[in-house]
């Protein structure tokens, strides 16, 4: 990591975890992969943003609205805070998301201040782990290269949610093809 990179940590939040509302299998596992990659950006002066789902109740994303999901990250509950693990530094920024209730949105450039914000701060590449791989961190991928900055994607700090057995997998192609490049963790 140097200057011009930022470390986005998506959505690790209780309700993606295990015992959560929407818990995705061994979503708790990319905390110690995550703490790493903090860890190393707060040794070298690199910012850290990490994106939330800040849903409101009754989400439009939710099934009693039609939505393919049960209601979770909802503000202000249990289940939409960071997972209790997660080492988030103090000067983190956090980008809420997915908080209008008649829109969805996976990104966490959607619908939030996220371009400008690492566009002010001079980034020019951008790490992104978190959850979930199939979803919200393959969004989040794919607008970023679209909004010109270099993504890394850290596989080892994704987990998918898999609604179909392949779908991790098929992201990571989508993310690559895109023109992402997929990283793992080198043990420090």
């Amino acid at each position: 990591m140097q200057i011009g990179d930022a470390l986005l940590i998506v959505d690790v939040q209780n309700d993606f975890c295990p015992g959560g509302a929407l818990a995705v299998k061994e979503g708790d596992e990319v905390v110690p992969v995550l703490n790493q990659w903090i860890e190393e950006a707060q040794r070298h002066g690199i910012p850290v943003y990490a994106s939330r789902d800040w849903h409101p109740a009754h989400h439009i994303s939710f099934e009693e609205r039609g939505g393919p999901w049960p209601p979770h990250c909802i503000q202000g509950t249990p289940g939409a805070a960071f997972h209790p693990d997660l080492k988030l530094p103090p000067a983190v920024e956090i980008i809420s998301k997915a908080d209008d209730p008649d829109v969805d949105r996976y990104s966490a450039f959607g619908g939030t201040d996220l371009a400008a914000r690492l566009l002010r701060s001079r980034i020019q590449r951008l790490w992104i782990g978190g959850l979930t791989q199939d979803y919200c961190v393959r969004f989040t991928a794919q607008d970023a290269i679209r909004e010109g900055f270099e993504v890394h994607v850290i596989v080892d700090g994704t987990r998918a949610v898999n609604v179909n057995p392949d779908d991790g997998r098929y992201a990571l192609e989508e993310i690559q093809r895109a023109g992402a490049i997929l990283e793992e963790t080198v043990q420090r």
